[in-house]
Formats: C-alpha cells, structure tokens, sequence
C-alpha cells in the first residue's frame, strides 16, 4: 500500500481511435500521426480469458461481473467491464487505508462501473457520484439522433475505509445565493444572514439566563447587557432576562454567546431574544458540492492536443480534496499527464503510469547518475523488461556506465535490448526511438496521409 489518493480516467468505451497530433514549427498538424491507443474493446478470445480468470477468483466482483456477463451478454461492453475489473481490484490494493480513488467514466459506461466499483470497495464505501460539466454546449444531431446535447462526465468517488483524508473545499457565493441567503445589509453595505442560536437537545452549559437592555426610546433594540447592568437599574434603560423557547436550549454555552456580542455577532429581535449574525465576508464560501460547473474544459496554453485531456484547475481541485502535502498520487492512465503537473505543483508525490510512450513525464534539472540507478532499482523491482530515461541534455559518462551495467533483455524473438535505454530529447525528433520488441505492444502508427491534413477524431 503506498497510494493516498487515486485518479484514474481510464478509456471510456467511447468506440473511438485517439491520435495524438504533432505540429510542424508553423503550427499546422503534420500528416504524419502516431495511434495512442485504440479505444475500442472487442469481445474476443482475450476477453473471454480474463472474464473467465475474474469468475473463478470468485467473490463479490465474480458475482457482479456474472450477473453483467447475463445481462449484456458476450458484448463488446462486457469486454471493456473485463479490462476494468482487475485494474480496480489491484488498485484497491494499492491505496492505504486513508485512501480514496476517483474513476473519471462518462454516462456509457458509469453505470457498469459503479457496480464493480461497490463490488471492490463495498457498497458503504461510496462517497460521490461528481457530475463535471465538461462544456457549455454541444450538439448531438450529426449522430443522427433525437437526444440532448450531452455535456457532462462522471466521477465516481470512493475510500478505502471511514477514516480517509478529505480536506474540505469551498466555491465562492454567487450573487443569486448571497441575495437569497444574506438578504440582510448593515449601513456600510456588508451583507449578512441571521441563524438561530437555540437547540433542541440540551448538552453542556445550554442553561442560562441572557441579560439584554435597550433605551427607552422609539425604535431602539435590545442588545446585550455584558456588564449585567441589569441589577443597578439607570433612568432611561430597560432590563430584561432572555431565555429559549419551551423545549428548546441554548446551543452554545454562556461565554461563547458573551464572545459573539464583543465580535459583533449578535443580534436581537423584539422579544430580546439573540440570533447569531453571519457576515458573508466573513465566511469561507459554499462547501463543494457534487455537481461541478465551474470548471471550464482545456483552453488555450494549456491545450496539448491530447483528446482526452483534462484541465488543471479539474485536477488540482480533486488533488487538494482528497490528499496532503507529500501524499503520494497515483494515475494509472496518466496519458498527457495533467494529474503529475497538478500534483507536483501542490507538492504531492506521484506516480503516472501509461500504455503508451507518448505519454512521458519530465524531470527538470541537471541529469546525475543516481537518476538512472534509482531507473535500474526500479526496474528490477517490478521486474520490468526494460526502462527508458529521456533527458534534454546529453546524459554523462557516469550515467551511461550506469545504464552498460544493467545488462540486456532477451527477447523471445532471440534479440538482445538493451536493459536501460537512454535517450535524448534531440534524438527522438530525430526519429529516434525505444529499442525493443515490436510485437509485444500496443503502440502503433496511423497510416500517412496524403493532401488532407488527416483528422483529430473527436471524443464525444
């Protein structure tokens, strides 16, 4: 166990191919395209065997995915709900008991994966179902179909335990809210509400008298009489006692009331009776709730061209909800890598992890030998086939010595690669590539196109 928070946008099974575009230094896309992946799952033999494997693990998940497996049939939907079950199975297995883990679905698939989610974690373990409003609008017509437009995803939101870290997170009031909630204004325009100050149980010091006094005169109120001048009456005052109504109490002791009066947060009606005054400046905003709106999707500098990706502000609001400061963030679909920035930039440990090397993360700052001995420790412990640095600069002596004494990988296709691979920044726009075994990933390279500029298939 070693993650605290996990975030993971996996494919959606959306039926649709991702390219990731390249610009040439005019900025015009170039004609020649790299397949990310294909997010297109089919039932077949492969399917059929790891469906197979997660029934015979049995369990809560095996039940959930045979009752799926009735339902949907030898689907190619069932397929994707196979590729997803053992990931979030072992994904559970890697957050700490402090944890939670947020899977980014949109409506296609949500459903489906609710159901295994509460299969893995249990039912009492969802927290949210945070519904992103991902665009102001969009239209469905050229699909052919009479629906609305559809415009938000889904986040499904769960923990590992009761005790998880949760950081509460406040949006700011809108005009509508505070001219509903804080209708009243005091002389110099600060808006404010009031709340009852009474309980219907009693606990602790609840029990007391409230001394108010007003001047005898039209149109005074009463306020609170903190030096209990109740007792040595003066011409032109009034006394009072103020106590709840029957069968209530007060609902904050005796000294906490005198606090509010000397802060100014105290109010009272007719009856002498004190409200708590809340000013609207005064508070932190609205808690978050689970519909989002008010992050807008990727724009300008921050577009990358990768189709799924998404925007900062989304990340870095999830990150800072369910983590501290040096928690470890985990994403196992990292793609162009918006969870690592966001977690580096609110100092958070991370670990991003992708099918594909187009996704890669950089480490700024002078390379040193130790980079690519800590490559070579873990690569020897998940017992890895082989590990690439990419660095700008020319890597040294030291490290190249480094990556010799990792040794080779032995294909089964009889070749030899090289353990430890480093490559530069510089080489790879020079077409330089990974050096292994073709056959065994899932990489591959879109077809040249010739005149068209070819096309950025859309995700939605």
């Amino acid at each position: 166990m070693f993650g605290d928070g996990i975030y993971l946008d996996p494919p959606f099974k959306s039926n649709q191919n991702y390219n990731v575009l390249f610009q040439e230094l005019d900025g015009t896309r170039s004609q020649a395209q790299m397949k990310a992946f294909k997010d297109t799952w089919v039932w077949d033999d492969e399917a059929r065997r790891v469906y197979e494997e997660i029934v015979e693990a049995g369990g809560a998940v095996a039940k959930v995915m045979l009752a799926l497996h009735t339902f949907l049939g030898a689907s190619d939907m069932l397929a994707y709900l196979a590729m997803m079950a053992p990931r979030l199975v072992e994904l559970r297995g890697a957050l700490k008991p402090t944890g939670t883990l947020l899977l980014h679905c949109d409506p296609t698939a949500s459903h489906y994966l609710k159901l295994i989610l509460d299969s893995v974690f249990g039912p009492k373990r969802f927290l949210n179902e945070i519904i992103w409003k991902r665009s102001s609008a969009h239209s469905d017509t050229k699909q052919g179909m009479k629906r609305c437009g559809r415009i938000h995803d889904t986040l499904l939101l769960y923990s590992k335990s009761n005790e998880y870290t949760w950081n509460t997170t406040y949006t700011p009031y809108t005009k509508e809210y505070l001219e509903s909630e804080y209708r009243h204004e005091t002389p110099d325009g600060r808006r404010y509400k009031e709340t009852d100050l009474t309980a219907a149980k009693a606990g602790g010091d609840v029990e007391y008298d409230w001394p108010v006094k007003r001047l005898r005169r039209p149109g005074e109120r009463w306020q609170a009489d903190l030096t209990e001048e109740y007792r040595h009456p003066r011409d032109g005052w009034d006394y009072k006692m103020a106590r709840p109504y029957d069968g209530r109490f007060w609902g904050y002791s005796k000294d906490n009331v005198i606090q509010f009066a000397k802060q100014g947060h105290l109010i009272h009606r007719s009856t002498g009776m004190p409200r708590l005054v809340q000013y609207a400046d005064e508070m932190p905003g609205i808690p978050l709730q689970d519909l989002w709106d008010d992050v807008p999707p990727v724009a300008g500098k921050q577009d990358l061209g990768y189709p799924t990706q998404k925007p900062n502000a989304l990340l870095e609001r999830i990150i800072a909800l369910t983590t501290n400061r040096g928690d470890v963030v985990l994403d196992p679909f990292c793609g162009c890598g918006t969870t690592i920035a966001a977690a580096h930039k609110l100092d958070r440990q991370w670990i991003g992890i992708d099918i594909t090397q187009a996704a890669i993360v950089v480490k700024a700052g002078k390379m040193h030998a130790t980079y690519v001995r800590d490559l070579v420790g873990v690569v020897t412990r998940e017992k890895a086939d082989i590990g690439v640095l990419i660095s700008f600069e020319e890597p040294t002596k030291p490290m190249r010595t480094e990556a010799a004494e990792a040794g080779f990988y032995n294909s089964p296709n009889g070749k030899k690669y090289r353990r430890v691979q480093l490559i530069t920044v510089e080489q790879l726009f020079e077409g330089k590539t990974v050096d292994y075994p073709f056959e065994n990933v899932t990489f591959r390279k879109a077809h040249r196109e010739r005149g068209a500029v070819a096309e950025n298939l859309e995700m939605f």
